[in-house]
């Protein structure tokens, strides 16, 4: 998309696709976490839903459940996937990898839900933090194709939808969703957000 002759960037920030651990455990940055059946079927309906798009470059974050959703994006359009260390998932210190059903009974649980930007996890992350880190990993650049994971994408969304930390767990972003960001000189717009290809399943 051009603006009086300049290209106005479009991000696809997409979620990686299902697997064994969503909505179950706290994945995090545990390695190994592959895509499941469904979730390798996600990424094939997502490489096809987005073929025909000019995209130009597609980056993932280092966690191989993100690179194998971007590994057939790229390859359709034959694009290599380039890793780009902002996107990867937040890092949930001693959560990571605890059942959800566990960690929802604790205190910090409710902190998390209503005033996170106030949060940090236990020998882990904030999320202002990461929302620093992720939103200074982006330039304008035109049609870029960006795999990452479900809280990553809602700082995103939520930051350049102006919405105050404390309010980005209104944003909800499914496995194997697209989010469309248009950016051009600090202004923005989006087109679709949470788009998840009719998968039910898919949703935490």
């Amino acid at each position: 998309m051009k603006q009086n002759g300049r290209v106005m960037a479009k991000f696809l920030l997409i979620r990686h696709g299902h697997n064994d651990l969503v909505a179950k455990k706290l994945a995090g940055r545990l390695p190994h976490v592959h895509l499941n059946e469904l979730g390798l079927t996600q990424a094939q309906r997502l490489t096809t839903l987005l073929a025909d798009l000019p995209i130009k470059a597609v980056y993932s974050s280092p966690l191989e459940r993100a690179q194998e959703t971007a590994l057939p994006i790229a390859q359709a359009h034959d694009l290599g996937v380039s890793i780009m260390p902002e996107l990867i998932e937040m890092d949930y210190g001693r959560w990571q990898g605890k059942r959800l059903k566990a960690l929802q009974r604790r205190k910090l649980w409710k902190a998390i839900q209503t005033q996170p930007s106030q949060v940090r996890f236990p020998k882990g992350e904030r999320f202002v933090d990461a929302q620093v880190r992720v939103v200074a990993g982006y330039d304008e650049k035109d049609w870029v194709a960006c795999v990452s994971h479900c809280d990553v994408i809602k700082l995103l969304v939520a930051y350049f939808l102006g919405l105050p930390l404390d309010n980005f767990q209104r944003v909800q972003i499914a496995p194997a969703s697209v989010s469309v960001l248009y950016l051009y000189q600090g202004k923005l717009a989006f087109g679709q957000i949470n788009h998840t290809l009719d998968f039910p399943e898919s949703h935490p």
